[in-house]
């Protein structure tokens, strides 16, 4: 059967095996890793002498945000215009043209060409190489891991903000963005002999499989704090491991993997975080709350520059720790209050001008005015 269908392919659309080829069960397509810049055979169980699956079709994950049909998983891996060879008929087809009926008999994808490997995970990566090359992009020649940094910032900001309204084609893109700046960098790894994303996607999968006994191993976790103690016990292990291997005294800190260019609020969530699922912690909430006035107290007494700027350090973090123990992450809380701010103090211009004042020769008495003015705007919106 196989050869006959190949034999076929060789004379018809110049297939030729020895660049690859792989032939896929119809009934299966949706649960198959298919390859665009790998020519494809599709074929019927039945012509294959195979059973067909039984029950729900499985989806591939990664693929599965369309659901399983069979048509669509083809129509987003290949371009529009791609031609589908039918064997045994004369007239070949587009992708667009496609119909579920046309996958009863077997069909003919002949590789597509780099370029357009759009929605293969080895598009991006064909991409970013070329434009590296001598005659490719000179911006893209010019970058380094250095000169990269803040566009990794940037997007990842960019993907911060695009979450505030779920899961959004936006979404897609900005995570798109965020995953060009991982291509580049393991592009400029791979050019100096160092590592490619084959070893990104290895490094980040074995990690997860190990730090997720409870899934993939024998141990238990039933709840999400004994997920992230576990966690943390494993990093230490591999911490202490690291040490003996590089034969270092100590192993690092627990502490020592947070970065340092985060914001400060989310580092000290981050930190404080760490150290309580390793048992460093408040019994309970009331003691946090007790820190936080004995920090109010010793910011007042702060009689220097100096010394109030410890304080105010010293407060802020122990709000933090509030927003820990009470499940608030605080960067989003700030920010969130950041925008509520924003959009007040909007109102609180507007108004100002309406009347024909600057702010600046506004009494106390007015600013709150128009501030609580603000605020009832914003209850009148909520509740219209």
């Amino acid at each position: 059967m196989l050869d006959a269908l190949l034999a076929e392919a060789r004379l018809r659309w110049g297939l030729d095996p020895s660049l690859g080829l792989s032939v896929v069960v119809a009934e299966r397509l949706a649960a198959l890793p298919i390859e665009p810049s790998v020519a494809v055979l599709v074929v019927p169980a039945a012509r294959l002498r195979a059973e067909a699956p039984t029950g729900e079709p499985g989806v591939l994950p990664g693929r599965h945000g369309h659901g399983t049909d069979r048509v669509a998983v083809l129509q987003r891996l290949y371009p529009a215009a791609h031609p589908v060879g039918r064997f045994g008929n004369p007239d070949d087809l587009t992708v667009d043209e496609l119909a579920d009926g046309d996958l009863d008999g077997p069909l003919y994808l002949a590789p597509v060409t780099p370029v357009a490997d759009t929605a293969s995970p080895w598009g991006m990566p064909w991409i970013s190489a070329r434009l590296r090359e001598p005659d490719g992009c000179p911006w893209d020649r010019e970058q380094t891991h250095e000169s990269l940094r803040n566009h990794l910032l940037e997007e990842a900001y960019e993907v911060y903000d695009a979450l505030d309204d779920g899961a959004t084609p936006e979404l897609a893109g900005e995570l798109g963005d965020l995953l060009l700046q991982v291509v580049l960098h393991a592009q400029l790894a791979a050019e100096a002999g160092v590592f490619d994303m084959t070893d990104v996607w290895a490094a980040i999968a074995s990690k997860i499989v190990r730090r997720h006994p409870h899934v993939f191993g024998e141990s238990e976790a039933r709840t999400a704090g004994d997920v992230n103690r576990q966690w943390e016990r494993i990093k230490q292990a591999e911490r202490a491991a690291a040490a003996d291997e590089a034969g270092a005294e100590t192993p690092k800190s627990a502490l020592d993997g947070i970065s340092r260019s985060l914001p400060a609020l989310a580092a000290s969530q981050e930190m404080q975080e760490r150290a309580a699922n390793l048992g460093y912690d408040w019994p309970s909430i009331d003691g946090v709350l007790d820190k936080v006035r004995e920090e109010v107290g010793e910011l007042v007494e702060a009689e220097t520059a100096a010394h109030r700027a410890e304080e105010l350090g010293d407060l802020l973090f122990v709000l933090v720790n509030v927003g820990r123990k009470t499940g608030i992450e605080v960067e989003a809380a700030l920010r969130s209050a950041n925008e509520k701010f924003r959009r007040r103090f909007r109102h609180v211009e507007l108004a100002a001008a309406a009347r024909g004042v600057a702010l600046r020769d506004c009494s106390f008495e007015e600013l709150d005015a128009f501030w609580d003015a603000a605020k009832a705007f914003e209850r009148g919106e909520a509740t219209a």
